[in-house]
């Protein structure tokens, strides 16, 4: 397997998912997105990784409000 690609890969170990999000091992471990198992291993999917992101507040907007479920109100 190549060490560089041009895109992330479909399951992520814990230091590849957190560089993928932005974050810490540790800050991604107390987000609560759930691990997938592949043998002995425990790696996160890009999908979770994703759907988590895309439900975090913008900056200024209460974090109560659920973008997607406003996003299909108005489409």
């Amino acid at each position: 397997m190549p060490a560089h690609r041009d895109f992330p890969p479909r399951l992520m170990p814990a230091p590849v998912a957190a560089h993928y999000l932005g974050v810490s091992e540790s800050m991604l471990r107390t987000l609560g997105i759930p691990r997938r198992e592949l043998g002995a291993k425990r790696v996160y999917d890009k999908a979770d990784l994703d759907a988590h992101a895309d439900n975090l507040p913008y900056e200024g907007q209460p974090e109560d409000i659920n973008c997607k479920e406003a996003d299909e109100a108005f489409n």
